[in-house]
Formats: structure tokens, sequence, C-alpha cells
């Protein structure tokens, strides 16, 4: 697709949903330094501590409560454009994976048009997840023309909510599927640097495993160079062009930290199988979502992260500035901060 002229933000109206997560705030305040009227949908018990950018706008929604979320968003002026950014990447109960990744998307979309609240374009955070396992042989990335076979129950929830969008919504839309997303405030890659820093790295199976990253900034700018461009009704890959082995994210991590010494523990997927087994079931009884489950040992098992992302590149120029080293850097000072 040749690149269409773009399209002017500023001025134009903005809602993101899901604002208060990690990735929220970034696209919030970037809204806001483009210019754009931008509202951050949050739920009453959100924290916004991220949310500070000024003259942000807040619209409080109870998904689980369609009669006030149409009072509150029929009572609102309408959007020019939405990124709809919520969603749940771990779950106590795996039912509720259905209801916050896919219901919640539905009734929202369903009480846009019965508000008549549509939007001009309606960007969706799906996931690489969506597609499930790729060529685990050859490493052949991951590209648009695979059929999606999601093997777990995150990347089955994202589908059945691309699959909303692409056949039953009828609100132009763009879904972006992006691969591991990093940077500042984000807490499972934060895991990781942490253990690092405590001198060990922890890694799953002892066959290669090809890990793709996005750093938060470079993504965010990629949802407004897609608004801009007036692609709609497409689904892109997103990542950093460059794939990296567990060793060489390793090394970065600990070159940034000041030259850790770090000791590789490689554990058996039997091993970390039953860890993510046992982890569930004490998240169950303590009803909080584990970060260590069985669904997230697929995601950790998977050995290809691979990614095409030639569709974004030619459709809205799609070119991420930060790789893995630079990002890293940013991540590592913002975690020395918080340590203060």
């Amino acid at each position: 697709m040749p690149h269409q002229p773009k399209t002017e933000l500023k001025g134009k109206r903005l809602l993101v949903v899901g604002a208060g997560g990690f990735i929220g705030g970034f696209i919030a305040a970037e809204g806001v330094k483009r210019g754009m009227n931008v509202t951050a949908a949050v739920r009453e018990s959100t924290s916004r501590r991220y949310l500070t950018a000024p003259g942000l706008e807040f619209l409080v929604l109870d998904y689980d409560d369609p009669q006030s979320m149409r009072q509150a968003i029929g009572s609102s002026e309408p959007w020019d454009y939405i990124i709809y950014n919520l969603g749940a990447t771990k779950c106590a109960n795996y039912l509720d994976f259905k209801r916050i990744n896919f219901e919640y998307l539905r009734t929202f979309t369903q009480l846009l048009k019965e508000t008549d609240h549509v939007p001009q374009r309606l960007l969706y955070m799906s996931s690489l997840s969506a597609l499930g396992k790729g060529d685990e042989k050859g490493y052949t990335p991951l590209g648009p023309s695979m059929i999606p076979d999601p093997d777990t129950r995150y990347g089955q929830s994202k589908i059945m909510a691309e699959q909303w969008l692409e056949h039953m919504c009828g609100i132009p839309y763009i879904i972006f599927r992006p691969t591991g997303v990093y940077g500042p405030h984000e807490q499972d890659y934060l895991m990781m640097i942490r253990s690092i820093d405590n001198h060990f790295d922890f890694g799953v199976g002892f066959k290669t495993q090809m890990l793709t990253f996005i750093y938060v900034d470079d993504l965010v700018e990629a949802m407004f160079q897609a608004l801009e461009s007036g692609v709609e009704n497409k689904k892109y890959i997103i990542s950093e062009k460059k794939a990296y082995t567990q060793k060489e994210f390793r090394d970065i991590v600990s070159q940034e930290l000041g030259g850790k010494w770090v000791i590789p523990v490689k554990l058996p997927m039997w091993m970390v199988w039953v860890a993510s087994a046992v982890a569930e079931k004490i998240g169950k009884w303590r009803l909080k979502p584990s970060t260590l489950n069985r669904d997230k040992f697929k995601i950790m098992k998977q050995r290809n992260w691979k990614a095409d992302v030639t569709d974004a590149v030619n459709d809205f120029g799609f070119d991420p500035k930060t790789d893995l080293r630079e990002g890293i850097r940013r991540t590592v000072a913002e975690y020395r901060k918080a340590r203060r």
C-alpha cells in the first residue's frame, strides 16, 4: 500500500481505553504532545500515577456495568480516534481472559454504536501471542500470512477480540500485534533485570530461543503513525526488526548494570511446568493472578519469536529507533532511580 497523505491529528479527540496500564500513560502523553484532546478511560480504582500529562481529561468506566458505561459514553462528546489498550495478561481464573480481553471489547464497541460514538478508527492492542507457535525448526519469522492458532488462553482471547473487530463489529479498525513490550514501569522484564542484578539469569529449555522486543516509545510512535497514515481494517506485527538470543539479552542487561557477573541457569521444561502449576494453584488460593502459571509457561516454552514487520514498514513507515541496548539502558536507569 503506498503511503497516504498524512492525516492531521492536532486538535482531534482521542480516547485511550485502559490508560492506567503500563503502556497507557505513554499513549496519553504522546497524544497530548501532538496537540490532541486526550481523554483517559480508567476504572474508579485505577491509579493515575503516570497519567499526569497537562490537560488530560478522564472518563471513568465500569466494564462490568454496561448501563453505567452507556451513560458515561453517551454523555461525552464523540472521539475521532480510540486506542483500545485494555486487557489482562495474567488471570487467576482462565475464564477471566475471555471476559476481560473479549467481552469487555464487545460491550464497549456495541455501546459506541448505540450512542452514535463510532470513531473514525479504533486501534486495538492485540498480541503476537494471537498467532500461536511458529516455525521452531527453521525459525521463519512470524508473519501476516500465518493462520492464527494460539495455544494459550491469553492468545485465544486476543484472537476472539480480533475476529470480533474484523467480522462483526462494523467499526473501522487497526489491529496491532506487538511482541514483548518493555520500558520504564513494566514489571515482567523488570523481574528479569532484577534477577540479573542479583547475578542469576534463569532460562527455560535447552533449545535456542529467539526473542524479539519493542521499546514502549517505539510502539506508541507506531500507533500515531498508523492513525496519521489513514490505514484501516488491517493487522500489523510490531517489533524491533532484530531478534536476540537469551545470552545476548543477558549480556546487554549485565553490561548496562555495570558489568555484573551472571550465572546462567537453564531449567528443564518439566521443572518449569511443575513450578508454573504450583504457582498457579497458589495464585488461585490467594485470588491473585500469579506471574508464573501454565498459560505463561507455554509462552516461555515457545522458541521462535522472530517477527516480520514488512507490512507496517510499507503501510505507514514503521521504523523503530530504539534497539535493545538503548532500551535496556533507559529501563535500567529508571530501575536504579526507583531503588534510591
